[in-house]
């Protein structure tokens, strides 16, 4: 059997965690940052978990991670 190749787009985007979950950066904070409050722009910078209906897909992209 040959080897799944991963989605490069989704090993630019997320990153498996210990649990087996998988982390995520937010968008909406490349461009057009002006009209955004401070806190808005704050509360982006963190990092969250996929949603739980989204995982299957992920780690179907992410076959080795």
């Amino acid at each position: 059997m040959p080897k799944i190749k991963t989605n490069r787009g989704a090993a630019k985007r997320f990153s498996p965690t210990a649990s087996g979950m998988f982390k995520r950066n937010a968008s909406h904070r490349r461009h057009i940052l002006t009209k955004k409050s401070t806190k808005r722009k704050r509360q982006l910078r963190a990092s969250h978990l996929l949603h739980k209906a989204d995982v299957r897909a992920a780690r179907r992209m992410m076959p080795y991670c």
